[in-house]
């Protein structure tokens, strides 16, 4: 019996009892899921550098029969890509005039909603929050999903200012953009430029937390379809998103044409590489 168990067993109050045991079942499943997809990780990984299942096997002292089983149940490695365990998605409180309360945009509402499907889907636990409409939000926290660019947040205006390779302008007078220093390129929403059209630039990446005691993963449009479009890139590519980044530091620019009248994307792809930030640094 392990001392964590030895010390819930042992507690006398009935109702903190149930407390502690929901809360340490919970725990244990994360972690019995993160476990697994580690292990079929490796098998993976192992098989991708040449071992054929028989000689993994073999080497691991399983049968054949558990690799197959191993290989191809259970969470799926790309699961981490989005985080480990537990996530929490946050999308940002705009202030309704109207009403006279805070809501949230529709289509931030409903990145939120397909992010957390996504991660439900790779066995992650999820729960949503909220960048206030003041901007405050803690970043210092595990497993965080931000959608919400700097305008709205001088929180999230400092984690973009991280990124060694992609920034954020807006010029007075003028409309947000995005800008790739490595390229000089500078990319604009359709919404805001001549002549007008249905598409915007969303961004991508994992920057690091204010406290360097773990990563966000931040995504925000010009506008609110630039996120939306993001979110179907990771729901429709996140294998091959994680198979070139990992759960390194990263970030990418997506070009996303959408319906006006919903915003709904209708055709998403990559405007720059993948950018690999430990590299940016050191190059």
């Amino acid at each position: 019996m392990s001392d964590e168990l030895q010390r819930i067993t042992a507690i006398d109050d009935p109702y903190l009892l149930l407390r502690e045991v929901t809360k340490r079942l919970a725990d244990a499943q994360q972690e019995v899921t993160e476990l697994a997809r580690l292990r079929r990780r490796v098998v993976q990984d192992l098989h991708a550098q040449g071992l054929s299942y028989a000689q993994i096997a073999e080497k691991a002292g399983l049968s054949r029969g558990r690799i197959h089983q191993i290989r191809h149940t259970g969470p799926a490695p790309e699961g981490s890509f989005l985080g480990a365990g537990a996530v929490t998605v946050v999308t940002p409180l705009r202030w309704d005039a109207e009403k006279k309360r805070p809501v949230v945009a529709m289509a931030d509402m409903n990145s939120g909603k397909r992010l957390e499907e996504l991660a439900k889907s790779y066995g992650l636990a999820v729960s949503s929050g909220h960048v206030q409409v003041s901007g405050e939000i803690d970043l210092n926290r595990d497993g965080l999903i931000v959608v919400c660019g700097p305008g709205m947040s001088e929180a999230m205006k400092d984690l973009y200012a991280q990124d060694p390779v992609l920034g954020w302008e807006h010029p007075e007078g003028e409309p947000w953009a995005l800008v790739d220093r490595r390229t000089g390129a500078k990319y604009n929403a359709g919404a805001d430029i001549e002549p007008r059209r249905p598409h915007d630039v969303g961004y991508l990446g994992r920057l690091p937390r204010p406290d360097g005691n773990g990563s966000v993963l931040a995504i925000a449009g010009i506008h609110t379809a630039g996120s939306l479009g993001v979110v179907h890139l990771l729901t429709s590519d996140l294998n091959s998103l994680w198979g070139q980044v990992g759960e390194r530091h990263f970030s990418t620019l997506v070009s996303v044409d959408y319906d006006p009248e919903t915003d709904e994307p209708q055709s998403v792809e990559l405007l720059c590489p993948l950018y690999l930030h430990d590299e940016e640094t050191t190059a």
